[in-house]
């Protein structure tokens, strides 16, 4: 009877295990920005098949983890400093105005979620043990935070866009070395009290600044690390 009501462990295709392992390979840094992605080695590495590589391969593609050369194969995004500076500005135009749509169109539900993400991100450690770089489970539930916030738009167009630009500047955050300490407890508590108080202003105004000092942070990183990156690829 036990048996019968055991639950089975989800079973995940080669694809999909191919696909998390490189990721979180490059995301770790263990591909350098701009390092070739090649479907045979790692084809080879993980025991699976041309096809399931390049199936994986062109999934990191399509969230923008990777990139397609024109008939070079696969590699990992460049480091570029006005890459970041564009996908920075992006996000400083395209997330406030999409913050204000949520605070006038989300429903309860949507208040109860940000709530609930605010939650997690207050009770998740930012650093794994005595490790100077972000941890991959605050990594996380800072991306659901801030998707969450974006969530009541109802748009999925604009959301995917949040979903590629926050991939870009998650790799940022990763290559640029080790956290730089700011009043990020502060700032996204001071996010939600505004988003549930329905006051757009404020809100757009808070992730705005939130938003630009990240960016300048970042950039300020990008310089310190550049010769390190360098030497890497």
């Amino acid at each position: 009877m036990e048996a019968e009501n055991a639950i089975e462990p989800v079973h995940r295709s080669p694809s999909e295990r191919l696909y998390g392992a490189v990721r979180a390979r490059i995301l770790r840094g263990d591909f350098a920005p701009g390092a070739a992605l090649k479907p045979r080695e790692l084809a080879d590495a993980e025991g699976v098949s041309l096809a399931v590589a390049r199936e994986a391969l062109l999934r990191l593609v399509g969230e923008g983890m990777a990139v397609r050369l024109h008939n070079r194969g696969f590699a990992v995004p460049p480091m570029d400093a006005d890459r970041w500076q564009q996908i920075a500005e992006a996000r400083t135009v395209t997330e406030p105005a999409m913050l204000r749509m949520s605070i006038a169109r989300g429903d309860v539900e949507w208040e109860v979620r940000v709530r609930a993400a605010h939650y997690r991100l207050s009770r998740t450690p930012v650093r794994a043990g005595n490790d100077q770089y972000y941890s991959d489970d605050w990594a996380e539930a800072h991306r659901q935070f801030h998707r969450s916030l974006l969530e009541g738009c109802g748009n999925e167009v604009l959301l995917d866009t949040f979903d590629r630009t926050w991939v870009a500047s998650e790799l940022s955050r990763r290559w640029s070395g080790a956290v730089r300490l700011r009043d990020a407890v502060g700032q996204h508590a001071a996010l939600e009290a505004a988003v549930l108080a329905r006051d757009a202003d404020r809100a757009a105004e808070l992730l705005t600044r939130h938003l630009s000092q990240t960016a300048e942070n970042l950039l300020v990183d990008h310089d310190v690390h550049h010769d390190d990156v360098a030497r890497l690829t």
